[in-house]
């Protein structure tokens, strides 16, 4: 009978949310990869509105996928089989296996469910385990959360289950990470401290033989290795995955300087996939700027304005209604600034959103903006699907859109009706592997609105572009030739960040203890034959 070697294992917690686990985990996906290794991220459970859809049409998280990216892997629902998407009012949408389950409280699913779902979680564990040679683990927020840990299953239940060595990081660039690194370790169990064997500073700014002291200090205190402080890296040209980020990014805008172009993105309360705009703040000329509140809007002034994708359509429908931004956005369309909607921006253009089933909200029937003659219902099963689709000539203010080819997909739960004739700016020749003639999206009879349910439009270089120069021949402004090319420059940014990181940790340091658990497994399974 052939033996089955087990992966090595290494796993990132951190001391609290948004510290660089996801970054940290990237960029080791990548150094491993360049090494070789048939490695693999892992995320047991996600929170996140910025999701994902697979080529076999299930949603995971935005993560995996950029980790998966750097692994040089197409994303597939093993890598977070447990999906949690916030629908408002201490609730979420459950996603497991990569298809929503139903919506729970988070008592309901800390205090019933989770517990149930780890299953789930080990089932993929084995499927990695059995394909690849290394799996790099990410936990959640913190693993030191007492009021949440006798039923969590992403952070120390996956580091126990699978006897994986942990990195714990924290975040200096927010301050108080020497003090939360030591009093995490000291809210662990004894046999989860065990587990932790190595310390990670991350997002450092200045001379780092500055922390000498404070690296001493951490392992006296700790008993543990700092592995390394890693650089504050800016702009990595990598995808985020929550919009707590979205700030870090317009602090990096405003350091670069006025732009010719200025687009407003707006932010709603449940925002979601903002990823559809990363490609346009990428563009030298451009400026993203994500707008909250009707007098952001009016001092902007800006050039277009994008409404986004939303976990819940109707509710923040209703809060841009109440807080007057509709009302805002209404006068800039009849002074001829262009709107685009995409997915659940797409569907608040419309006449009218209804929710029968209460899917989202508790409202039968919220009225849309009115911009394009359609009516979206909600519907109990949610449509995920991969697409690629055409541009055969959207007639966009006064110019015309083209693109062919065009990779995207879609993740809604309504369905959308027209009731008057309309353009349909995009043509969809395959959804998943299947061959289809299908249409998308509308688009108002002056070219001056138009919505869709794709995302990733915009990460098509030729069409952004195309779109970016109908705007600058607006303002007068000469026209540009196609400055980025988005895929190449994502896989130079895997290279650069895992290029950062390796410089920046103790390599073979977490080889070893890479080695040394792997070793250590492998003994504690052969004890008991030994014994029989």
């Amino acid at each position: 009978m052939t033996e089955t070697k087990k992966p090595q294992t290494i796993m990132l917690m951190g001391t609290s949310s948004h510290v660089g686990k996801s970054i940290l985990a990237t960029a080791l996906c990548r150094i491993f990869h360049q090494q070789g290794r048939r490695v693999v991220p892992f995320k047991a459970q996600n929170m996140a509105l910025n999701s994902y859809v697979t080529k076999d049409g299930l949603e995971m998280g935005r993560a995996q996928v950029a980790q998966a990216e750097a692994a040089g892997l197409a994303p597939h629902v093993d890598m977070n089989p447990v999906l949690l998407k916030p629908t408002g009012n201490s609730c979420s949408q459950v996603i497991v296996d990569g298809k929503p389950i139903g919506n729970l409280s988070a008592r309901e699913y800390h205090k019933g469910k989770s517990r149930q779902l780890f299953g789930h979680v080990t089932a993929a564990l084995a499927r990695l385990s059995a394909a690849y040679d290394t799996i790099v683990i990410e936990g959640a927020g913190s693993p030191a959360e007492i009021n949440l840990k006798d039923d969590d299953i992403v952070n120390m239940r996956v580091a126990k289950y699978l006897q994986a060595p942990v990195l714990l990081i924290a975040d200096i660039d927010r301050g108080g990470s020497l003090a939360s690194l030591v009093g995490t370790l000291e809210l662990l169990d004894p046999d989860e401290r065990d587990l932790v064997k190595g310390l990670v500073i991350n997002k450092f700014r200045g001379d780092v033989t500055l922390m000498d002291t404070a690296v001493d200090f951490l392992e006296k205190k700790t008993g543990k290795p700092v592995l390394g402080i890693v650089p504050y890296i800016e702009k990595m040209g990598i995808d985020d995955e929550d919009s707590v980020s979205l700030a870090d990014k317009e602090r990096e805008q405003e350091k670069e300087g006025p732009k010719d172009l200025t687009l407003a993105v707006i932010e709603t309360p449940k925002i979601s996939n903002f990823t559809d705009f990363e490609a346009l703040a990428e563009e030298p000329d451009v400026e993203i700027a994500y707008v909250r509140t009707a007098e952001e809007l009016r001092a902007l002034k800006p050039d277009a304005i994008l409404l986004p994708g939303s976990k819940n359509t109707t509710e923040d429908l209703l809060h841009l209604r109440q807080e007057g931004i509709e009302a805002a956005i209404a006068d800039f369309v009849k002074a001829g600034t262009p709107l685009i909607g995409i997915c659940g921006g797409y569907q608040m253009l419309g006449e009218k959103i209804a929710d029968p089933h209460h899917t989202e909200s508790s409202h039968d029937e919220v009225k849309g903006f009115g911009y394009l003659p359609m009516v979206t219902t909600f519907e109990e099963e949610k449509r995920t699907v991969q697409v690629t689709a055409d541009c055969p000539g959207l007639e966009f203010l006064d110019g015309v859109l083209l693109g062919k080819g065009m990779p995207g997909y879609e993740i809604h739960m309504g369905r959308t009706e027209f009731t008057a004739p309309v353009r349909h700016p995009f043509h969809i020749i395959q959804q998943g592997d299947a061959r289809v003639n299908l249409w998308d999206g509308a688009l108002r009879e002056d070219g001056q609105v138009f919505g869709t349910y794709l995302h990733g439009v915009f990460d098509h270089d030729g069409f952004r572009r195309q779109f970016l120069n109908v705007l600058r021949h607006q303002k007068g402004l000469e026209l540009l030739p196609i400055q980025r090319n988005r895929r190449r420059e994502k896989e130079q940014a895997y290279d650069h960040l895992a290029d950062v990181v390796k410089q920046a940790l103790d390599m073979k340091k977490l080889a070893k203890i890479m080695d040394e658990a792997t070793e250590k497994a492998a003994s504690a399974e052969a004890a008991p034959e030994a014994d029989a």
